[in-house]
Parts: C-alpha cells; structure tokens; sequence
C-alpha cells in the first residue's frame, strides 16, 4: 500500500497563479468575497503519485454585491412612451444582525388581485340587491 497522496491544484478562471495546490482527500473553503460578481470557472487539475493527470471545470456565479430588483420592465421588452420603474438594491450587509429597513422590494398590487376583488365585490352586491327586499 502506498502512502503517496494525489494532489489538486486548483484555478479560477484562466489565471496561472493557482489559488491552491493540496493534498488528497482535502475540504477547501473557497472565499469569493474576492471574485467579481458573474460567472467564473473553478479549473482542478489532480495529479495521481505516478504523474498522470486529471482536469475538472466547474462553472459558477458569484453575487457578493446588492441585489437589484426592478419592476416596470422585463429582459428583452419591447417598450415605447414612459415607463415608470421601481427600483431596489439591497444587500446581505452584516450577517450577524438583521435590518428589517430597506430589505425587501416594494412591489405593486398584481393586476389578478384586482380582477378578483372587482368580482368579489359585484358578486356581493348583486347578491345583497336580489336577495333583499325593503
């Protein structure tokens, strides 16, 4: 039984800096605090004790910043005239403690509440005019 252990060097995106070279098995706490926000490509190359290699990729998105959120308008709309939006950003900020202020998006009364109340309502007043007499 040999006591020789692969190794995993491990890249993100296409640089040649790896962030890691490990011995097998391992656990790797990957920060992305110090990635961009999008998508990015976790590269593991593993080397077995006798030389031969192994590559991996695995693709992913980081969103450490605000999200955004936006009602008005929808990816690839076709718009004329004024649009009124709202607009959030919002983020995780300090974990530890939670802001109620600011970290939810406001949005509008959906048009099929409506319709269901309009209906609501003149159900009922049909059904209070036929039903009772004076």
């Amino acid at each position: 039984m040999s006591s020789e252990k692969s190794k995993i060097t491990l890249f993100i995106d296409d640089d040649i800096q790896p962030i890691a070279v490990l011995d097998t098995p391992v656990q790797f706490d990957l920060d992305t605090k110090k990635l961009t926000d999008g998508e990015h490509t976790l590269k593991i190359v593993s080397q077995s004790p006798t030389g031969r290699e192994g590559i991996r990729k695995v693709k992913f998105f980081v969103r450490n910043g605000p999200a955004i959120s936006v009602e008005g308008i929808k990816d690839s709309s076709t718009v004329d005239g004024t649009i009124p939006l709202m607009i959030n950003a919002y983020d995780k900020g300090n974990q530890k403690q939670f802001i109620i202020h600011g970290s939810e998006t406001p949005q509008s009364i959906p048009s099929w509440l409506w319709i269901l109340l309009v209906g609501f309502f003149g159900w009922a007043a049909y059904y209070l005019i036929t039903n009772f007499s004076l």
